[in-house]
């Protein structure tokens, strides 16, 4: 992992998960998490969030031809917590509200968002 993926991620039982941070006196959940180095930092405590969630929203970005890259998906995501957390989404399929999504560590982008199999959140 990168400095930048340890900084998102922890390693529970149940695999990587997802680091916020919860306001003490709200209980509000912000991501990213605060620094440490941040004076803010004595309001929050770190948090776990899980890292399957669903698309609330999401736009297709179109490269320019030149530049040789593939449209791809940008999405909010609206995770347990609440906390919605904006992301690449990847996958070949145009992405839908509603769809199941997880998030999994990428050490260019700290995060990544894949579909599950399980299709959309009722």
């Amino acid at each position: 992992m990168t400095s930048l993926t340890e900084r998102l991620w922890r390693d529970t039982a149940e695999g990587p998960a997802l680091i916020a941070s919860k306001q003490l006196s709200s209980g509000e959940l912000v991501f990213p998490p605060i620094l440490e180095q941040s004076p803010l930092a004595d309001r929050y405590t770190a948090t776990i969030v899980p890292p399957t969630g669903a698309v609330y929203s999401y736009t297709i970005v179109h490269p320019n031809a030149k530049t040789g890259q593939a449209p791809y998906s940008l999405a909010l995501i609206d995770l347990q917590g609440p906390v919605r957390i904006f992301g690449r989404l990847d996958g070949a399929r145009r992405p839908e509200i509603g769809d199941r999504v997880h998030a999994v560590p990428d050490d260019t982008l700290g995060y990544v968002f894949h579909f599950d199999t399980a299709g959309a959140i009722a």
